[in-house]
């Protein structure tokens, strides 16, 4: 399998880091933090199983339900890919601490936790593949420090992104899977892919996930354990031979077909409920 880097261009790079700041609610208090430092270069299994740690954790991963393989606490999911790895943990540049593991018990989970010692910002992430109906493997993406209704991945740290991106690739993910941010409303939204993957084809990909996840996030009411087959047909289905149509006559047919499907994302995520089709 050939795994592909987005590219963040410059000036999407820019709105990130002038963003993500406020993105983020009630930071981890700095002095807090502090005591990760003497983790650095042990197991993560290690730190997982510190009782300081675990205390950290509950303040910046939602108290949720999630699904993997069956209905378990969040946490308790992440620890579970995480508490054995003999992963080191890893503080770059003296800051942004990550902490991973890659060998779940059941359906290739993989974890990891992401602290920013300098901002108090923390974040977590698990991959799987969900057998609960939803589009699969899936990344979802986590902090109790988000409350946001709708988010891309470029309103999150750079910081970030570059980590998740080389997590991504070491624990050998493909690089394009449905992705999802579980928020502190214990809310699952859609974390948009807006980078630039460097094809058109691929960015056209990346957009038609997009629309595969709104569409399941809106059929199941964003809940964090969903377990629903998606509902083709309907409205959907209208307007996928309506796109289809009207790219086809376009003298950049890619570039309609990913600029149609963007609008059509945004249009569900923004929808209110009573609003919402009918899927039954």
């Amino acid at each position: 399998m050939v795994y592909f880097r987005p590219v963040i261009l410059s000036l999407v790079t820019l709105t990130a880091t002038a963003n993500a700041q406020s993105v983020f609610q009630t930071p981890i208090p700095v002095d807090q933090l502090l005591f990760v430092n003497q983790f650095a270069g042990q197991p993560s299994g290690n730190i997982v199983r510190d009782k300081q740690f675990r205390k950290l954790m509950h303040t910046f991963v939602p108290d949720c339900v999630f699904h993997y393989g069956w209905d378990t606490p969040l946490s308790g999911a992440v620890e579970q890919v995480t508490k054995g790895s003999t992963i080191p943990v890893r503080i770059r540049d003296g800051r942004y601490v990550t902490v991973s593991g890659m060998k779940g018990p059941i359906l290739a989970g993989r974890g990891f936790l992401w602290i920013d010692l300098h901002t108090g910002i923390a974040l977590g992430g698990f991959y799987f593949h969900p057998t609960n109906g939803e589009p699969t493997p899936s990344v979802t993406v986590f902090s109790k420090q988000v409350k946001q209704d709708s988010l891309s991945l470029t309103q999150l740290p750079q910081a970030f992104a570059a980590d998740l991106f080389e997590w991504s690739h070491q624990a050998r993910i493909p690089p394009l899977t449905a992705r999802y941010f579980i928020t502190g409303f214990n809310r699952k939204i859609l974390l948009e892919h807006d980078e630039d993957y460097g094809s058109m084809d691929l960015n056209a990909a990346a957009a038609d996930l997009d629309l595969d996840a709104a569409d399941y996030l809106e059929q199941t009411n964003h809940a964090t354990n969903a377990t629903a087959w998606i509902v083709n047909g309907g409205e959907n289905s209208a307007w996928l031979q309506f796109r289809n149509q009207s790219c086809g006559a376009a003298p950049d047919p890619l570039s309609c077909r990913i600029r149609m499907t963007r609008e059509r994302v945004r249009k569900i995520i923004r929808r209110e409920p009573s609003a919402r089709p009918n899927h039954t």
